[in-house]
């Protein structure tokens, strides 16, 4: 069996799980999500426990059971506590602004990039603008959103300047050397 699929999920107690048509709906005090459950896979809900199972050993369900327990468990955690994400923005005239929805980065071209944030994500930018924090529910979405403004000016492999991860750990190399 699934190690990770066999572990249950404690659910605090201000989450409730519901389990209708192949739909598992998580409600919590920050919002909702909804999944639609594989065939194959099932949910069992006792006393503040989720369990899920699978029907047979067949690769396609064994492969799915751990897959599906995480989701599960991301959902309950998003709802309760949420995600939160961290880019830094290195470089000098680089700054960050944020209003209503819109993420304005001038991160080195000739016009300020405007990026839309997608409902659910809420951005905060410090008192510097050098530092984006997003918040939100759906960690996939969190993750998806952080990556692509890293996108918009990756780090430099000689200066570093650019958008990273706060955690990120970047390696320059060494410039040019003189003549000897």
């Amino acid at each position: 069996m699934s190690r990770i699929g066999r572990k249950p999920i404690q659910l605090p107690d201000n989450v409730d799980v519901k389990v209708e048509n192949r739909e598992v709906i998580v409600k919590g005090p920050k919002g909702q999500l909804d999944y639609r459950l594989p065939d194959g896979i099932g949910i069992n809900i006792d006393n503040k426990t989720l369990l899920v199972t699978r029907d047979s050993n067949i690769t396609k369900y064994r492969a799915l059971h751990g897959l599906v327990r995480s989701l599960v468990s991301n959902m309950v955690t998003g709802v309760s506590s949420g995600f939160k994400k961290v880019l830094q923005i290195y470089g000098v005239g680089y700054r960050a602004q944020v209003s209503d929805n819109k993420l304005m980065l001038n991160v080195g071209y000739s016009q300020p990039v405007e990026f839309i944030l997608p409902e659910g994500i809420k951005a905060t930018v410090d008192e510097k603008q050098t530092t984006i924090t997003l918040h939100g529910i759906d960690k996939q979405l969190v993750g998806q959103v952080a990556a692509d403004i890293r996108a918009i000016r990756p780090p430099d492999a000689y200066k570093g300047k650019g958008i990273r991860y706060v955690d990120e750990v970047l390696k320059l190399k060494p410039g040019k050397t003189g003549k000897k």
